[in-house]
Formats: structure tokens, C-alpha cells, sequence
């Protein structure tokens, strides 16, 4: 998929924001209805972390494989990306996808996403952050058919639950067939590549961030 093609797939619309809605406050309703008013900026958080690496978009569109229109126009909040655009762009910039969408929300003590909330990806993305904001945990939802054709390695540990329909899974050299209410944990460091294996797949992956030094060694006395 070149940059041309995902730039077609993306919702690239003038003024179309990315909805979320908010708990809190005395009147729930009005503040949800303020709250998808507000724009989950994944260019920003794009742009930042570029210009935190002193990277050209020419540099991540050689990197990413995307084309440079289309960058500039992620970054300007003009187009959506897909997931898996967002995936090649986080390579290119040498972090996840997970951590781009939370460095572009604020952080939030208490956050309620309902269930038609914007998942704020391209409309063939079928993945839904159900924490939003720059936390220790990370957890997506998975719809349909999906098949990201790569493999993960995730500093910390991980936990993928199908909701309903199946997947497969490859980690540590076997495969792994789950059905609606099984989990897999995967420990920090594993590598594993999924795939949904029917249209009405719905996975959760519940994982650590990547961010936080998890160690399994016990505290010290005293501490």
C-alpha cells in the first residue's frame, strides 16, 4: 500500500474531527457532547516525535514507504490514517502506534469510551483504543478480518482475549489457534505475529507500556 492509496483509504476531510466522548462532571451528556467536539491530534503527536528525531518527512517517507503529500497531510490533521499506516509511520519514528495515539490525547484519571466512540483511524482501521491518554496500561480492540502482516516485540508483558470469532497466533515458534474466551499471555520480549482468521473476529490486547521499566525481580528490603 503506497502513500497514494492510503491517502484515498483516509478520511481526509476539511473540519472532520475525531470524536471521543468524556466521563465527569454534574451533566454527563453535555459534557460528552463537548468532549467529541475535541480533536484526537495524531499529527501532532506525529510531528513531535519527527522533530524530536531532527527527521525531514522525506526521511520518514523513505523509512515508512509512504509518500511525503501524505505525511504533511497526517500531520496537519487532514487525513486519518489506517492503523497500519500509523503502524509504518511509528516504525519510522521508532516507537509504536500505541504510544503515538496516547501521546495525542491528554491524560485522564477517569475516561469513559462508549461504545460507538470514533475509533479516530481510517474508516478500514477496525481498531478502537479503549485506553486513551499517555498511561501504564494499553489496551485495543480488534473488529473483523485483521491482519497486520508483521511481527510485534513489546518490552512488556501482554494480554490478547477473543471476544468472539478466532485468531491466530504465532509466538516462541508455535502456533496458537483462540476461540471466543480464550486469552495467550505473552511475557516482555516475545516475539509473535496474529492474524484474525473470520470476519467477526473481536480481540483485546491488554499490554503494559512500553514506557515503563517493568522489572521481575523482587524490591529490596525496605523498599
Amino acid at each position: 500500500m503506497n502513500g497514494k492509496e492510503d491517502g484515498n483509504i483516509a478520511d481526509a476531510t476539511d473540519g472532520t474531527e475525531y470524536g471521543f466522548a468524556r466521563a465527569g462532571g454534574p451533566d454527563v451528556n453535555d459534557k460528552e457532547k463537548d468532549a467529541k467536539e475535541q480533536p484526537l491530534r495524531v499529527g501532532v503527536a506525529v510531528r513531535k516525535r519527527r522533530r524530536a528525531l531532527h527527521l525531514t518527512l522525506a526521511a520518514v517517507s523513505a523509512r515508512s514507504g509512504l509518500s511525503v503529500p501524505f505525511l504533511s497531510q497526517i500531520e496537519n490533521e487532514r487525513a486519518r490514517p489506517s492503523m497500519r499506516s500509523l503502524e509504518r509511520v511509528a516504525d519510522a519514528l521508532e516507537t509504536t502506534a500505541v504510544d503515538l495515539l496516547a501521546a495525542s490525547d491528554t491524560a485522564r484519571t477517569v475516561d469513559l469510551v462508549r461504545a460507538g466512540d470514533d475509533s479516530g483511524l481510517g474508516p478500514v482501521g477496525g481498531v478502537r483504543p479503549l485506553v486513551r491518554g499517555h498511561h501504564q496500561l494499553h489496551a485495543l480492540e480488534f473488529n473483523g478480518d485483521q491482519d497486520a502482516g508483521r511481527e510485534y516485540q513489546h518490552r512488556n508483558d501482554e494480554l490478547m482475549y477473543v471476544v468472539s470469532g478466532a485468531c491466530q497466533v504465532e509466538a516462541e515458534g508455535r502456533a496458537y489457534r483462540l476461540e471466543e474466551g480464550d486469552a495467550l499471555f505473552l511475557s516482555g520480549g516475545v516475539r509473535h505475529r496474529w492474524r484474525a482468521v473470520s470476519d467477526d473476529t473481536r480481540l483485546l490486547v491488554v499490554a503494559v507500556g512500553d514506557h515503563i521499566h517493568a522489572t521481575s525481580e523482587p524490591p529490596s528490603p525496605g523498599h
